[in-house]
């Protein structure tokens, strides 16, 4: 895929945000010696943790120059690293490995939530925020969309770049014998947005880069098309014409 795009990102920035809100709230730790915020994306959860610990060093892990760039300038007393997470380790005496909305991009993620829980201290919290939302119309229609003519050849490898999270239990069972307390649930949010058209542009950020990214700007403006057609239909206006995107999210925080 191209870099990301931090601005395309932040259009929806405090609904964004909200689920790396309540994953921290549910974080025990008082006074960490090191914080890193993995998939710090704009600086938008990094600067949650700031606030949360604004004793404690912070760092914010990142595969994306503009996504860093924007998290420099958003607080430039923090350090802020490119790296891919299943090639880089936390600093010794990291407390607190924070990952809100990044792992599901990851390639065999569990075997990297074990790495990372593993290796830290005892007390230490790894807490882990993903979308879980394949089956969701808004993703679903990506795909239809996608292996149609004149899409198929180009997009034939697009919905492969994410896979179906697996169950709760896995989760529990991988991670259990690596940490002394584990809690993982599920949030569904629905987004109140303003019509389809704002469902498109929130997954434009996201879930619908790599099925854009490899086209023209011909080929993009018809499937975009075609696409937001579909989203239409699945979701209908409400009574003041508004529109519900349903999000499901799993949560979990292991404590070493």
């Amino acid at each position: 895929m191209a870099d990301w795009n931090a601005e395309q990102y932040l259009k929806f920035e405090d609904q964004r945000t909200r689920p790396a809100r309540e994953l921290l709230a549910q974080i025990p730790v008082t006074a960490p010696r090191k914080v890193a915020d993995i998939g710090c994306g704009p600086g938008n959860s990094t600067a949650l943790l700031v606030e949360r610990w604004p004793e404690a060093p912070v760092i914010g892990v990142d595969t994306s120059a503009d996504m860093l760039r924007q998290a420099r300038e958003r607080l430039p007393q923090h350090k802020f690293v490119e790296a891919n997470v299943a090639h880089w380790a936390p600093p010794p005496e990291t407390d607190v490995l924070f990952a809100n909305a990044v792992f599901q991009w990851v390639p065999d993620h569990l075997k990297q939530l074990k790495r990372l829980l593993a290796g830290l201290d005892e007390g230490g919290v790894l807490a882990v925020q993903m979308p879980d939302n394949l089956d969701e119309p808004s993703h679903v229609m990506m795909r239809e969309v996608a292996f149609q003519e004149p899409w198929r050849h180009q997009l034939s490898q697009a919905a492969e770049l994410r896979d179906l999270l697996p169950k709760p239990g896995a989760y529990y069972d991988a991670l259990r014998p690596l940490c002394s307390r584990l809690d993982i649930w599920h949030t569904v949010y629905n987004h109140v947005l303003d019509d389809a058209a704002a469902i498109v542009e929130w997954v434009k950020g996201t879930g619908l880069r790599p099925f854009i990214d490899p086209l023209d700007l011909h080929e993009r403006k018809a499937y975009l098309a075609a696409y937001t057609a579909r989203v239409a239909a699945a979701y209908p206006p409400q009574s003041d014409g508004k529109v519900l995107l349903r999000f499901p999210r799993i949560f979990m925080v292991a404590i070493k």
